[in-house]
């Protein structure tokens, strides 16, 4: 299980902590932050990122294949649905949308490529995001 706490600083920096670990989250200058650090959505594609290249790194450690490098790059944003390529016709509004582009280097043949792109696709956190996820709400007020 994962836990992280999070406590409101002044402005909109806001701490973050698991127990071993500290970092901050905020808001750009424009959105009426101090820019601090990374903002949630940044966060959160921090930590798809983070679990690609660690999935792929222990898939290729698991296998004995040659792993040179991992780049892994997202980009978020909310998309008109007139304009979502992949959307069904029934689909209004706008959608959120993750654009992955990960560049693996090392010495692969051809199924080993095939199979590397695939477990992009099989790391833990990307698939909570494109499962969903159910979120249980508490909240309490002192």
């Amino acid at each position: 299980m994962s836990q992280i706490t999070a406590e409101l600083n002044s402005g909109l920096s806001v701490h973050l902590s698991n127990g071993r670990h500290s970092w901050s989250a905020d808001e750009p200058v424009n959105a009426g932050g101090t820019d601090t650090g990374p903002n949630p959505y940044e966060l959160l594609l921090g930590a798809l990122a983070a679990c690609t290249c660690l999935t792929i790194a222990m898939y290729c450690r698991h296998k004995g294949m040659t792993l040179d490098s991992i780049h892994a790059s997202y980009e978020f944003a909310n998309i008109h649905a007139d304009d979502c390529e992949n959307c069904g016709e029934d689909t209004k509004g706008f959608i959120q949308h993750i654009t992955s582009n990960v560049r693996i280097s090392g010495d692969f043949d051809a199924a080993q490529e095939k199979r590397l792109a695939q477990i992009v696709t099989r790391c833990p956190v990307h698939k909570t995001l494109a499962n969903g996820v159910a979120i249980k709400d508490n909240t309490t007020f002192t």
